[in-house]
C-alpha cells in the first residue's frame, strides 16, 4: 500500500542532542547534510520491531541483508555484487581513513580535489599523509575535472591514492562515464589507487545518470574501492552504519584485515536491520523525498535570481546542498558566515571545503517549505544589509 509522506511537517529538533539544530533560539539551520524530514514508516516500523523483540545480543549480518543490497544496486545501476563483494563498516569517514593504511605508506601523497567535503583534507592529514589538491574548474556554472592538472600533480607528487567524491559534495556534480574513464586512464596509467565515495548516489536528480566506479573496474579491480551509505539517502546519519564494496578477492581480503585489526568491522543490531529494511521497503519515501527536494531547488533558484542575482548559483545534478558563491556581498568568509549567523540563518562556510571554498557558503534545501523560505528571507535580509553598507 502506498505511503503518502507529509514532507511539510514541522518537526521540533531542538533539546533533542541534535547536532543540525543545536541553537536556544530561533535559528534556521540550513548547514549540515541532514534532512529535517521524518524517516521512512517501514524504517521507523523496523526499530520499533527490533525493540520490541527484547532481545538485543551480539548480532551479525543475514542474508536478507545481503540480498537487499545486492538488489538495490544491482536494480538501480548495474552494480553487480556478491556478498564477497561487501564489508561493513561504522561510515564512510572512518572508511577513508582506513583506505589511507590499505593503499599507502605513511608520508604518502594523496590527492583530492578542491573544493571538497572536509573529512578527505583532514583524514589525510591526521593519518600523516601528504595531502594534494588539484583544484575544479568552473564552466558554465558546473564544476569540471581538471584532467591534465591532476595527471601533473600525480606525476610531481607521486600521488599513490586518489580520493573521488562521487556525486560531489559540495558542488552536486554526477560525474559523466567519458569524466570518470578519463580520470581511470589517467591512474591506471600512473598506478594510482581510486577510492570513491559515492553515498549521495541515491539522490541524483532528474536528468542525471550516477555510474558506480566499481562498473568501470574491470582490468583494475585490485585498486578500486567504493564506499557508501544508506545514511545520506534515507536521512539516518542517527543510525552509524555503511558499506565497502571491492570486487578483487585479495583486496576485500585484506580490508577486512585491517577492518579487525582497528575493531571496525561490525555494526549494532538496530543499523543491519535499518539497512535491510531502507533498502527492501524504502523507495517509496526516496521517491516522494526526491521529488520535494527538487521543487526546494526551483524554490531557491528562482528566489536567489529573483531577490540576489548577484549570488553565482551552480546548481546541482545530486542531492539537496547548493552552492553558492557570495563573493558579490563581501571579502571575508568570517564576515559573510557571521552576518548570516547574526540573523538566525547559518549555512555551512565554503572556505571549509578548501581554498576553492572562498567566499562560497552551502546551502541544505532539504527540509519543510516553510522553514526555507523563512531561511531564505533572513539571507536576502542579510545580504541586502551588506550591499548597502559596502
Amino acid at each position: 500500500m502506498l505511503v503518502l509522506y507529509n514532507f511539510d511537517e514541522i518537526i521540533d529538533r531542538r533539546d533533542t542532542g541534535s547536532l543540525k539544530w543545536h541553537y536556544s533560539d530561533d535559528t534556521i539551520p540550513l548547514w549540515v547534510a541532514d534532512m529535517d524530514f521524518k524517516a521512512a514508516q517501514p524504517i521507523l516500523d523496523t526499530i520499533e520491531q527490533v525493540a520490541q523483540h527484547g532481545v538485543l545480543g551480539y548480532t551479525k549480518p543475514t542474508a536478507a541483508l545481503y540480498e537487499s543490497i545486492i538488489e538495490w544496486h544491482g536494480s538501480r545501476y548495474d552494480l553487480r555484487l556478491d556478498k564477497q563483494n561487501i564489508l561493513f563498516s561504522p561510515g564512510v569517514v572512518p572508511s577513508l581513513a582506513l583506505m589511507m593504511n590499505i593503499f599507502t605508506e605513511v608520508g604518502a601523497a594523496v590527492l583530492v580535489n578542491d573544493p571538497i567535503y572536509t573529512p578527505f583534507m583532514t583524514k589525510v592529514e591526521q593519518n600523516s599523509r601528504k595531502l594534494v589538491t588539484s583544484a575544479l574548474k568552473e564552466v558554465e556554472g558546473q564544476y569540471h575535472l581538471d584532467l591534465a592538472d591532476i595527471e601533473a600533480k600525480i606525476v610531481e607528487h607521486e600521488v599513490k591514492l586518489y580520493l573521488l567524491c562521487n556525486p560531489h559534495n559540495p558542488g552536486g556534480r554526477v560525474w559523466t562515464r567519458d569524466e570518470l574513464e578519463a580520470l581511470l586512464s589517467i591512474c591506471k596509467k600512473h598506478n594510482v589507487a581510486i577510492v570513491s565515495d559515492e553515498i549521495h548516489q541515491d539522490l541524483t536528480l532528474s536528468g542525471h545518470t550516477f555510474m558506480p566506479f566499481l562498473t568501470l573496474a574491470e582490468g583494475y579491480a585490485h585498486k578500486i574501492v567504493s564506499l557508501t551509505s544508506m545514511t545520506k539517502t534515507f536521512n539516518i546519519a542517527g543510525i552509524k552504519g555503511s558499506m565497502i564494496f571491492a570486487k578483487d578477492e585479495e583486496l576485500i581480503k585484506k580490508i577486512s584485515q585491517q577492518q579487525h585489526l582497528n575493531d571496525e568491522y561490525e555494526l549494532n543490531l538496530f543499523a543491519y536491520e535499518v539497512i535491510r529494511s531502507a533498502y527492501k521497503e524504502g523507495d517509496e519515501w526516496l521517491e516522494q523525498a526526491l521529488v520535494y527536494i527538487e521543487k526546494n531547488i526551483e524554490l531557491t533558484l528562482d528566489f536567489l535570481a529573483g531577490h540576489l542575482p548577484d549570488i553565482k548559483v551552480m546548481r546541482p545534478e545530486a542531492s539537496y546542498l547548493i552552492w553558492l558563491d557570495c563573493s558579490a556581498y563581501g571579502q571575508d568568509d568570517q564576515m559573510l558566515y557571521d552576518k548570516l549567523r547574526e540573523a538566525k540563518v547559518e549555512l555551512s562556510a565554503g572556505i571549509k571545503y578548501g581554498a576553492e571554498g572562498h567566499l562560497k557558503m552551502r546551502l541544505n534545501v532539504a527540509c519543510p517549505e516553510a522553514l526555507l523560505r523563512e531561511g531564505l528571507n533572513r539571507i536576502y535580509a542579510t545580504f541586502s544589509d551588506v550591499v548597502k553598507d559596502s
